[in-house]
């Protein structure tokens, strides 16, 4: 028995016929995130997984090689000089987000003292804890303690100096009028506001594990 056709109807139908899509969608049509937001999480995720690795080796050295007393005789580390130091930047975490949300209400000045605030307070940062390893009085040849230390802080410190290029170039926009309140043009706020975040939560794991506990 031969099968019944069905005629396929002129119009509207036959020009939506012609132009399916076929293969997966165009990139991130289906996503509810922007890909600049996308890429610096993907990116901070890879670096927390960096950030895993040097604090395993500091928990290895601490509990396994030297579990007698951290710092180990006769070092001592500037507790209240870091406190200060986590005061600051923490307080720059205030700032970027200031920033950010007098650009999504249309404030431009306000956005633009966010930033300088916050370029100041990340630069303030890097300059107490260089002189904090001025005057330590250890190295990080000094054993394992002096090698995962400086390791550790100063993994940071270099992600806070690339925060402050990332807020350099977003201030120097900032001037220029390159923002507005519309979602999609102050990105370049925004995605050095997330990665700011990560650092200031960063560090205050890096206290809290160096030189408290």
């Amino acid at each position: 028995m031969e099968s019944a056709s069905v005629p396929v109807p002129h119009g509207a139908g036959g020009h939506a016929a012609e132009h399916h899509h076929h293969g997966p969608p165009e990139a991130n049509v289906s996503s509810r995130i922007d890909k600049q937001t996308l890429g610096i999480l993907l990116f901070i995720i890879s670096e927390v997984m960096l950030f895993g690795s040097f604090f395993a080796s500091y928990f290895f050295l601490r509990v396994v090689v030297n579990p007698e007393a951290w710092p180990p005789h006769p070092f001592v580390l500037p507790v209240a000089v870091a406190g200060m130091n986590t005061a600051i930047l923490v307080s720059s975490s205030f700032t970027i987000h200031y920033a950010l949300e007098g650009i999504r209400k249309g404030n431009r000045q306000a956005m633009k003292l966010g930033l300088v605030l916050t370029w100041i307070l990340g630069l303030t940062f890097l300059f107490v804890q260089i002189n904090e390893y001025v005057h330590l009085g250890f190295s990080a040849r000094t054993e394992s303690f002096g090698t995962i230390f400086y390791s550790l802080t100063g993994l940071h410190g270099a992600h806070v100096f690339i925060g402050l290029c990332l807020l350099t170039a977003a201030t120097v926009r900032a001037f220029r009028g390159h923002f507005d309140q519309d979602a999609e043009k102050h990105l370049g706020v925004e995605v050095p506001g997330i990665y700011w975040h990560f650092v200031d939560i960063m560090w205050i794991v890096v206290f809290f594990t160096v030189y408290i506990l």
